[in-house]
């Protein structure tokens, strides 16, 4: 259950402008109910929407990659609704179910590496750490 209520129709001029934008940006009359529920502050819907326009735009990791990496994290952080809606997106943008399966695969390795590091407190290998500037 939401902790806020969802802007259903376009809401105020600035709202509907960045809705506006949703939709143009991603070639569909659908906004999903994060950006709805983010609507109740204008000026941060405009802002998260700005950095996710930008971030998740092809660059050197392409969209797949990227929307991958969105459920890794999504994943990590206990977001169940952004690993449902990134999956989906993935799934949009060609992933398969092997792909998928896979991405499981290297979450759940990662999680208990990460996991047993901690605990066992490992230092880091110096190699790792990068000591010449770019």
């Amino acid at each position: 259950m939401t902790t806020v209520p969802l802007i259903t129709d376009d809401g105020p001029p600035t709202v509907a402008a960045v809705f506006a934008d949703i939709r143009a940006t991603r070639g569909a009359d659908y906004v999903n109910n994060f950006w709805r529920g983010l609507a109740i502050d204008p000026t941060q819907l405009a802002e998260v929407w700005d950095a996710a326009k930008r971030t998740m735009a092809p660059g050197a990791l392409d969209p797949l990659t990227k929307e991958l990496i969105y459920i890794a994290v999504s994943t990590a952080n206990s977001c169940a609704y952004c690993v449902h809606s990134h999956t989906a997106s993935a799934r949009a943008k060609g992933m398969t179910d092997a792909q998928h399966a896979e991405l499981l695969a290297v979450i759940a390795l990662a999680a208990r590496t990460n996991h047993l590091a901690t605990a066992l407190q490992v230092p880091v290998d110096p190699v790792f750490n990068r000591t010449e500037q770019p």
